[in-house]
Parts: structure tokens; C-alpha cells; sequence
């Protein structure tokens, strides 16, 4: 058992106390045309803009008296150590598959930047034209590579600081990411993990990065303090959830016993799970009824560990009544998206009325353009925080994408 955790997340509800973020930089400015399909990105922010609401998302967690905490400040501290810095540049140049002269050239250059300044490199990418090579000719190849202007591609999804890792119960599952464009997001969070000072020690590591099978924190969602709801989505594999029930439930240091896997369509619109569906109080959960086959049926499995420490796996095929048994609930109130609409609903769900940042039991900080669905958790009693919406939301995320509860009091 870890004395003195860092972190304490048991709920999606509990009060928020300490959340980590990444404010948006000059990653937002290096996407282009031609490399938003492989960035991840279908438009192109407004930095500056961008910069504004994301310090107005801040400043309304702040208010409630939510510490704000930057992975970037994070990643400045532990590179402060020239031991940590070498091998995390060797690891981060590796992400790209350099090796060798040339790998030695790029953390040369690298080494020539103030801590600040690195890092910010490290999340805006590394120009190929900066690099002064020993051997230049080897990097005038034809091809795709030679034509990209970047040896290190920018990391624009960056600011949604909640699919790198998953922070639950005392510890944190690091990620494997789906796509190439965000993997060395999860490994800046290995580094935090390991070596600040205000986690190193303190947490509990469910699982690392060092596998192949996709995960993503979207997809992670901590219903109560033994249970949790996964996606099986574009992003998160079945095969990684099965490693993390392993893990959970035979790590002494873990009370998670339940986990309710929920198939959702694996496309771009429904990335993860908590862009269709995220709890807001004891009993009432935002979804978007476009997961559901027109009878309102969809694939889940509860998974438990029966009294042999076997894992037990039962299908169902309706989430309220799945959720009502796991959750040990007479009722429950889901709240449709858009109200169902089939035009509102989409069209909201695309920009993430169902992603819904939990801030208190019943209370929620969303995007302001999702009127409708705004209108209707009011409707339900929900208390709703508005922040701003035309730049953030371009890149396919809300609140709880934004956000990554590092500690919440317990319910």
C-alpha cells in the first residue's frame, strides 16, 4: 500500500480538487492542410483565440476552487535533471524511429535549448531545416518523410490532457495510444510519473505503455470506487481491457472489481466513450442515443472476479438496465444529447454536448454551443458552467477530453 498517494480519483462525480491540463501553443499554429488527417485534426484553431477560452475553462475551474495544474510545468521540473533529460530525449527521439548519427544530432540540437524552451519545442515539433546533420544527404531522400517539414511532428491534441494516461483510484494506467500522432504524449506522462516528486512513489501504475494493445483515457470512466466503465471504441482495444482486469483485480493495492465494457461505434464522430456518454450525479448520466440500435439494444459485458479470483464475463445488451445492476441503482435518468433530435443530436454529440466535465454531483462544466443539451440537463436539475467553444472545439473534444482529474473527494 503507497503512504501519502497523489492521487485519488474513485468517482466521475466526487468534487474536484486538482485537475492537470496542457494550454495550447504553437503545436495548434504547425498543423497544416496536409497534415490534419495524420494529426488527428479536421480543422485548423485560431491559436490566440484558442489560448482565450482555454485560460476561460481555467479560470471557471479555478473559481471552484479546483487546483490547475499544467503537464507542461511538469515536464519543465523533471527535465531539470540532465540524468532524466538525456534518457528522456533519447526515448522521445526514438519515438520517431531515429537512430544512430541522426539521433544524436536532433538531442544535440535539442541540448542547445533552455529546459522552457524544450519543452515547448517538444510540443511544438522540431523543423528539419534546424537540425544541423553530419550527414545532410541522408535527409534529402525522396519520398513523404523528406517532404514533411518536420523531423518531430507537433503534438496538437496535447491539450486533451485526458487520454495519455487515466488516473483511478490511487494509481494510473499509461497509455498505449491508438495513433502514432499522440504515443509521445503518454511517454512526456511515463516521465511525470516517474520522476516528479509530486507523483514519483506516490502512485500506484496499473499498466504502461509498453504493450501493443490501444488504450486511450477518453474510454476510461470510474463510475464508483470498485467499478469502472470502458469503451471498446476506435481508440481502446477489448484486448487492452482485458490486460487491465488483470491487473485490477489482482493488484493488492486495487478495490476495482467491476468493470462494465461498452461497445461503441468505432468511427471518428464517436472517438471514446465519454464523447457519447459521461455521468453527471448519483443517478444521471448525459448519452447519445445514436450508440443504441434502433430497439435501443448495444453490446456490453460486465466483467467481475468470482470468489476464485476467476474473470467472470456476462453479455448484456441494454446500458440503462446494465448501469442500474452494476451500480446497484432502483432508477436511473439518462439524458439524451441534443434531446434526441435527429438533427440536434448529432450534431451536438459532434461538438461534445455528451462530453461533460463533472466538477460536483450534479454539477457540470460543458461547451456553451450545445444550447439544447444545456436546456435539458437544467431541465433535469443539473447545474451547468458555459465556457467558450468556437476554437477548443475544433479539435474534437469538450471538458472531460480537456481534463484529467488528478483528485476529487470521495463520495
Amino acid at each position: 500500500m503507497i503512504n501519502n498517494p497523489a492521487i485519488q480519483v474513485n468517482s466521475e462525480i466526487g468534487t474536484l480538487k486538482t485537475v492537470l491540463l496542457h494550454r495550447p501553443g504553437a503545436e495548434i499554429e504547425n498543423i497544416t492542410p496536409d497534415t490534419m488527417e495524420r494529426l488527428l485534426f479536421d480543422d485548423i484553431p485560431f491559436l490566440k483565440n484558442a489560448q482565450k477560452e482555454h485560460d476561460y475553462f481555467a479560470e471557471v475551474l479555478q473559481a471552484h476552487d479546483v487546483e490547475t495544474i499544467y503537464i507542461e510545468q511538469l515536464l519543465e521540473d523533471v527535465l531539470s535533471d540532465a540524468t532524466v533529460k538525456d534518457e528522456f530525449l533519447t526515448r522521445y527521439v526514438t519515438e520517431y524511429h531515429y537512430m544512430g548519427d541522426t539521433m544524436q544530432d536532433i538531442k544535440a540540437y535539442l541540448n542547445t535549448l533552455s529546459t522552457h524552451d524544450l519543452v515547448a519545442t517538444i510540443y511544438a515539433g522540431v523543423r528539419r531545416e534546424i537540425v544541423d546533420f553530419r550527414h545532410p544527404n541522408l535527409h534529402d531522400v525522396a519520398g513523404s518523410d523528406a517532404e514533411n517539414p518536420f523531423l518531430m511532428d507537433p503534438l496538437p491534441n496535447a491539450y486533451f490532457t485526458r487520454d495519455p494516461q487515466a488516473m483511478m483510484g490511487s494509481g494510473v494506467t499509461i497509455n498505449r495510444m491508438a495513433y502514432e500522432a499522440r504515443r509521445p504524449e503518454s511517454l512526456i506522462s511515463e516521465f511525470v510519473m516517474t520522476y516528479h516528486p509530486r507523483f514519483a512513489g506516490k502512485v500506484d501504475i496499473w499498466t504502461d505503455r509498453n504493450s501493443d494493445a490501444r488504450m486511450e483515457g477518453g474510454d476510461e470512466l470510474v463510475l464508483n470506487d470498485h467499478t469502472l466503465a470502458i469503451g471498446v471504441s476506435e481508440r481502446t482495444s477489448s484486448r487492452a481491457i482485458q490486460a487491465l482486469v488483470e491487473k485490477l483485480f489482482t493488484n493488492e493495492n486495487s478495490h476495482f472489481d467491476t468493470i462494465l465494457a461498452v461497445d461503441i461505434p468505432h468511427n471518428h464522430a464517436m472517438m471514446h466513450l465519454d464523447t457519447v456518454f459521461t455521468m453527471v450525479n448519483y443517478d444521471q448520466f448525459t448519452v447519445f442515443p445514436g450508440i443504441m440500435d434502433d430497439e435501443g439494444k448495444m453490446n456490453i459485458h460486465i466483467l467481475r472476479a468470482d470468489d476464485q479470483g476467476q474473470i467472470v464475463m456476462e453479455h448484456r445488451d441494454n446500458l440503462k438496465e446494465s448501469l442500474k445492476e452494476i451500480l446497484n441503482l432502483d432508477d436511473l435518468d439518462l439524458i439524451e444529447t441534443g434531446g434526441g433530435d435527429p438533427i440536434a443530436a448529432p450534431r451536438e454529440q459532434w461538438n461534445d454536448g455528451s462530453n461533460n466535465l463533472t466538477i460536483a454531483p450534479g454539477e457540470v462544466v460543458t461547451y456553451d454551443r450545445n444550447y439544447i443539451s444545456i436546456k435539458l440537463m437544467q431541465e433535469h436539475g443539473i447545474k451547468v458552467n458555459e465556457i467558450k467553444s468556437s476554437e477548443l472545439s475544433r479539435g474534437r473534444g469538450g471538458g472531460r477530453c480537456m481534463s484529467q482529474p488528478i483528485w476529487r473527494e470521495n463520495i
